[in-house]
């Protein structure tokens, strides 16, 4: 081989690796400056949805979505006609249960009561002259003048009007007393049970008109004015813009330095700015049925995890669904 041969070959030698050498370099320069992973969520926020526990057609609706309302407010009315009905036929029974109470407390009528007292003073009379008969003719009895079958007879008599005094006593007294004690209670329990009724429907009525439970955003509003809504239909959600938080899945290899309690910045491309938030939730994903504990090259399987935080400092105007960056 010539001379000139080696050289060529050392010049190709030499510019092959130099060649490597750049491509490693360009390697190494890519890999340094390569973005760093990020992890993305969003904003979610708590809703409550308003409903109805009586069936009835929508008859107004007050606020429309995006308004802000307070705990109180109406939001709508429902027209529940069926309702109004039972409240009827409830009142009835109550002011007929009263009633009925109000006669076994008040008892007989004066008419009655002064009727059984002059039975008792004409049985009164009657026994005293019965009495009095029969201690007239045990007298003679004794003296030898009368007989003993007449002795007899004046002492039943005597008997008789005296049973007939005790019974005159008892209506007299049934009349004065009115119901039995019994009787007196079962309808003070028929009065309670009918007031019962009135204060269920009542509540029923008071369903009919709905009402902010706490304060927020009206995110969606379901039926239109004069849609039928059934029982425990949604009728609209309404949004707790205080209580905002943020929502990540994070694989279990990312989560080095995440702990409940923990600080970490986020940033919000909706305004461009870093905001602190702190984690309150951390929680698996769940297992897939097929899920191995370990794998026969040596490898193993990665969970996901969902990491709950709240915003440390309240950032004026974020909302549900903006999206929340980590780097």
């Amino acid at each position: 081989m010539s001379a000139k041969s080696q050289h060529k070959n050392i010049l190709i030698a030499v510019a092959g690796f130099v060649a490597v050498v750049i491509i490693v370099a360009v390697i190494g320069i890519l890999a340094l400056d390569r973005d760093p992973d990020i992890i993305q969520g969003q904003v979610e926020v708590s809703e409550y949805r308003v409903s109805s526990k009586v069936p009835g057609r929508i008859l107004e609706i007050r606020v429309k979505e995006g308004d802000f309302v307070k705990a109180g407010d109406t939001l709508a009315i429902i027209d529940a006609p069926e309702v109004r009905a039972k409240m009827e036929q409830a009142r009835g029974a109550e002011a007929a249960a009263s009633a009925v109470e109000l006669k076994a407390q008040n008892g007989a009528r004066q008419e009655q009561i002064q009727g059984a007292y002059q039975v008792l003073q004409q049985a009164k009379a009657g026994l005293d002259i019965a009495e009095k008969s029969y201690n007239r003719v045990q007298r003679l009895y004794d003296e030898g003048v009368m007989s003993a079958q007449k002795r007899d007879e004046a002492f039943a008599n005597y008997k008789a009007m005296e049973a007939q005094m005790k019974t005159a006593q008892s209506q007299y007294d049934m009349a004065v007393n009115g119901a039995r004690r019994e009787d007196k209670l079962a309808a003070q329990a028929q009065t309670a049970r009918a007031r019962g009724a009135v204060q269920e429907v009542s509540s029923y009525i008071h369903e009919t008109v709905q009402t902010a439970q706490k304060d927020g955003e009206v995110s969606n509003i379901y039926p239109e004015v004069g849609e039928l809504v059934g029982t425990g239909s949604p009728i609209m959600s309404i949004s707790v813009m205080d209580d905002l938080w943020g929502t990540f899945n994070i694989r279990e290899d990312r989560l080095e330095g995440l702990k409940v309690g923990s600080e970490f910045t986020a940033f919000v491309p909706a305004f461009n700015k870093d905001i602190k938030m702190r984690v309150y939730y951390i929680k698996d994903q769940g297992s897939y049925a097929v899920w191995k504990a370990t794998k026969a090259n040596g490898q193993y399987d990665l969970k996901t995890f969902e990491v709950k935080a709240r915003p440390v400092d309240k950032l004026d105007g974020l909302r549900p669904g903006m999206s929340l960056v980590i780097k």
